[in-house]
């Protein structure tokens, strides 16, 4: 069964949370949250996945817009308006301020296929991260050329530690010595509330603002960010060529929240 929807500030803490930053201006892909796949908006999918997973105690939307806000209202989908923010992540962290939880799970709203398994994956791995980590982050091996290449994939270098070393949009490594695994990272991160709040204390870095990533907050800082392997071969949604790839997958046989390591 789906887990129950967030529930209004005030009740009990509960144990860990998904929340799904959504923001109108995406460069790439102007209200993107609200473009629609299938007969209804990204976000609504992303919702969906996340009700899937089993140890979760809610899913709700985070946003500055008043579009996606209303959006959510229509959808039934719990919503906290934030204020604006560089990253989805300071957008978490405003949320945490708001809604008691033990630990927040971070879904990126462009995920529409993410595995549900690879959400349950993350809070799992959360209970039972290293010491000093202040972040787990899933990633993914990445089997196609294009996506190797494509600036719109992120690539991850984990260490022996299963600690990110590097996140790019550059193909990395280098391959001069040997061929190496090129490692997917996906925007799906779980933090605690106390590691959310030293993230927005932290001043982006000079890798944070070249490549736009912002993992690269906690590395460039020396904070461990805690790299979790899952199976996931969704499609994550940056333009509108990628929505069409969307599009298509969704008309396969397999339906979303039954992708890669999950059980149809």
């Amino acid at each position: 069964m789906a887990a129950t929807t967030a529930q209004p500030t005030g009740v009990e803490p509960r144990r860990h949370i998904a929340v799904i930053p959504c923001r109108w201006g995406a460069s790439r892909f102007p209200g993107k949250p609200l473009a629609l796949l299938g007969d209804k908006p990204l976000l609504w999918h992303v919702h969906q996945r996340c009700l899937e997973a089993k140890r979760l105690d809610g899913a709700i939307v985070a946003t500055d817009d008043e579009r996606i806000e209303a959006a959510c209202s229509q959808l039934g989908i719990d919503c906290i308006r934030t204020g604006e923010h560089l990253t989805g992540t300071d957008r978490v962290a405003e949320v945490a301020e708001l809604l008691p939880a033990e630990a927040y799970i971070n879904v990126q709203g462009d995920e529409p296929f993410i595995s549900p398994t690879a959400i349950d994956d993350v809070s799992e791995a959360l209970e039972y991260k290293p010491p000093g980590t202040l972040a787990v982050n899933a990633y993914a091996e990445l089997h196609d050329p294009g996506g190797v290449l494509d600036h719109n994939v992120v690539k991850v270098v984990v260490s022996a530690r299963s600690e990110a070393l590097m996140f790019s949009r550059q193909p990395i490594p280098y391959p001069k010595g040997d061929r190496p695994k090129y490692l997917r990272q996906l925007g799906l991160y779980g933090f605690t509330g106390p590691a959310l709040q030293r993230f927005r204390q932290l001043q982006q870095g000079p890798l944070e603002r070249a490549e736009g990533v912002e993992m690269l907050r906690f590395v460039e800082h020396g904070h461990a960010v805690h790299m979790v392997p899952v199976l996931d071969d969704g499609v994550a949604v940056d333009t509108s060529e990628d929505l069409a790839r969307a599009e298509r997958l969704l008309k396969q046989p397999f339906q979303p929240g039954h992708r890669s390591g999950d059980v149809p």
